[in-house]
């Protein structure tokens, strides 16, 4: 039978210490965020429903963001066990230079849509965290003043090749003059993807407000109270523009761009050159003979062409070929350090993340990135712990398994002997149309 007693206070004494309640709001959501899925709930509750949707859609049906994230979850860890774990180190070299962890943030458009201290929050907190910041071509911060936030850390910029080619140039000059070290060069938006939640929510730049976004609005005044009250919305890298994402991104992007366009980029940029949106073996193997500093397997966050390759699928086979060549780095779908210790071990160098950075913006501003960064470290470390290695050199395929979910199906030997034999197909000799002479 059990014997009862009545408590003495010395043993009460350290069940009752209370907590001190963090009276400031910011840091009291922020500290409640265990996982980037956190920092998205915070974030889908601050933010305007259009500026959110512009961060978290993807093209068409958006099944290539669904299966770059399924791709993720779609993997079994093989741990070792009994390995001396106490310290592990998270950083190496990427594009000769050292990184605290092994993935940095991402280029972004229309950052300070999303939260009004933008770019300087991206970059302030990728430099106090030692990890690379990447300014897209669609920034809404100068390139000098991302420089000035993070003046000794790693800067990259990204370029789109507009069809205005001097101007595009001297964006590429100005982020040679201000000290960045690495060119990010985006070859998968020869047109804009179709994006149906901004055209749903009639996404444009400056927003518009209508019944809709102001009813929307309502329970999101910080948002709106920063953004009326701080310096009007404008690109860093061109005029403002009064019209939808998509007419604004057919009316720059470049269709024509091939690869001599690269060589010759390549060949006016002083610093390290990465290309970004590879999605084919092909496509790698002929920028390795290029000779690029390296490659970021990527199909723009889902953002391009629907039903697009899967970059976590690909790299192992693109790794194994080129990884000696060139560094192969990763994104889209990442979110959680988990996913970056996968890729890691599979062949990636490095890795990018967008989204999550952008949740941690909306979330809470530069502390929210900040929180972003922590998470994922943390996430890195332990994992590495588990899986029981020390550092990401001992990373490597026997520590991951890739579930097979998509499989591709065969095709029939028959159809792939035909096709080999079949005679190339001429395209159509068209007659120019009456109108067209005349003006000519």
């Amino acid at each position: 039978m059990v014997q009862r007693r009545i408590p003495k206070i010395k043993d009460l004494a350290p069940l009752m210490q209370f907590k001190s309640p963090e009276l400031n709001a910011k840091k009291r959501r922020l500290a409640a965020a265990l996982t980037i899925d956190d920092l998205r709930t915070i974030a889908k509750r601050r933010t305007p429903k259009a500026a959110f949707d512009y961060t978290e859609g993807a093209a068409e049906a958006e099944l290539s963001l669904a299966r770059a994230r399924q791709a993720f979850q779609d993997i079994q860890f093989n741990p070792a066990i009994l390995r001396d774990v106490s310290t592990v180190n998270t950083g190496w070299d990427v594009l000769g230079a050292p990184v605290s962890l092994p993935f940095g943030i991402a280029p972004t458009g229309f950052t300070r849509m999303m939260q009004t201290e933008g770019e300087i929050a991206g970059a302030g907190a990728a430099g106090a965290a030692g990890i690379p910041f990447s300014l897209s071509t669609m920034g809404t911060t100068a390139i000098e003043d991302v420089k000035a936030v993070n003046p000794t850390g790693r800067n990259w910029f990204q370029l789109y090749m507009w069809k205005d080619r001097p101007r595009s140039m001297a964006l590429v000059e100005r982020a040679a003059a201000a000290g960045f070290d690495t060119l990010l060069v985006t070859v998968d938006v020869p047109v804009a993807g179709a994006r149906l939640r901004d055209k749903r929510n009639g996404f444009s730049i400056p927003p518009q407000l209508t019944p809709g976004t102001v009813i929307n609005a309502l329970p999101r005044p910080e948002w709106w109270i920063n953004f009326l009250t701080t310096e009007p919305l404008a690109f860093a890298s061109l005029d403002r523009w009064s019209g939808t994402v998509g007419e604004l991104l057919d009316s720059m992007f470049d269709p024509t761009v091939t690869f001599e366009d690269l060589e010759w980029i390549k060949a006016q940029w002083p610093g390290k050159l990465v290309v970004k949106g590879v999605q084919s073996l092909d496509d790698a193997r002929r920028l390795a003979e290029m000779g690029v500093d390296g490659i970021t397997l990527s199909n723009h966050g889902g953002r391009q062409l629907d039903r697009a390759p899967i970059p976590f699928h690909l790299l192992p086979d693109v790794a194994r070929e080129y990884g000696k060549d060139m560094e192969i780095h990763l994104d889209t779908g990442i979110m959680s350090g988990a996913d970056i210790v996968a890729s890691v071990a599979l062949g990636a160098r490095f890795t990018l993340v967008g989204r999550a950075y952008l949740y941690g913006l909306m979330a809470g501003g530069r502390e929210g990135v900040d929180r972003m960064i922590g998470i994922l470290g943390e996430q890195i470390t332990r994992t590495m712990r588990l899986l029981g290695v020390n550092a990401l050199e001992e990373l490597n395929p026997s520590h991951v398994t890739q579930l097979e979910r998509l499989i591709p199906r065969a095709v029939a030997p028959a159809a792939v002997q035909a096709a080999a034999t079949a005679p190339a197909r001429k395209a159509p000799v068209r007659k120019p149309a009456a109108s067209a002479a005349v003006k000519a």
